[in-house]
C-alpha cells in the first residue's frame, strides 16, 4: 500500500483540501487530504488518500483522470471488508466515482503509482490492470518453457491464460467455479503428501 511519504511526493505536495473520513469503517482517526489542480475536463484530475490521524497507516487512495473519465484507487486489503460491509449498510455504490465512471480497483502499488503520476502530468498510460501472480520456481519455469514453445513473451503468456480463464468464467461461471473447487481440493491434497 502506498505511503503518505509517497502520496505527498506523487502530488508534488499540494495538498488542496482535508477532513475527518465520513465513513466508520476505517475507524474513528480516519482523516481525508485531497489534491485538485482545478479542472473538471480535459486535463483535470484530482487525488485523495485516506489514513490514520495515530498510526499513519494509510487505508484508501485514489486518482481521477477527468480527461479520459477514468478512476483507479486501491484499499488496503485489511480493510477492504469493512468498507464493503459499510457500502452495504449505507445502500450506497461504493464503486461510483462520479455520474457513469466506476472505480477500477488497482492491487499493485506499482500500477497505480504509474497511472497517477501519468495523469497528474497530463501524459498518455496503459490503461490495463496489473495483476499479481504467485508462482512456485517450478510452475515459472514450465510456463517460461510454454511461452517459449509458443513463441511469446512471459508477460504475453500470463495474460493469455488470464484473459481465456476470464472467458471461461463469462461463457460458463458454475463450471468455472466447480474447475476452480476442484484444483483446490486437488492442491489440498496434494500438499498433505
Amino acid at each position: 500500500m502506498i505511503t503518505l511519504k509517497q502520496y505527498f511526493e506523487l502530488t508534488n505536495y499540494r495538498i488542496t483540501e482535508g477532513s475527518d473520513y465520513g465513513w466508520n469503517c476505517y475507524g474513528p482517526n480516519a482523516h481525508m487530504l485531497s489534491a485538485w489542480n482545478g479542472v473538471h475536463g480535459a486535463g483535470g484530475w484530482s487525488t485523495n488518500i485516506v489514513f490514520s490521524t495515530k498510526s499513519q497507516k494509510v487505508y484508501e487512495v485514489e486518482i481521477c483522470d477527468y480527461t479520459n473519465n477514468r478512476a483507479y484507487r486501491m484499499i488496503n486489503p485489511k480493510k477492504l471488508a469493512k468498507f464493503k460491509e459499510e457500502s452495504l449498510a449505507r445502500g450506497e455504490y461504493a464503486n461510483q466515482a462520479w455520474d457513469d465512471v466506476n472505480y477500477t480497483d488497482l492491487e499493485v502499488l506499482e500500477d497505480f503509482m504509474e497511472k497517477a503520476r501519468a495523469i497528474i502530468a497530463g501524459e498518455e498510460y496503459d490503461s490495463r490492470v496489473k495483476v499479481p501472480v504467485d508462482f512456485t520456481d517450478e510452475e515459472l519455469l514450465t510456463y517460461m518453457k510454454m511461452a517459449h514453445e509458443r513463441d511469446m513473451t512471459f508477460n504475453q503468456f500470463v495474460e493469455e491464460a488470464l484473459r481465456h480463464a476470464i472467458d471461461e468464467f463469462n461463457n460458463d461461471p458454475e463450471a468455472a467455479k466447480a474447475r476452480a473447487e476442484q484444483w483446490k481440493h486437488s492442491q489440498e491434497h496434494y500438499d498433505e503428501i
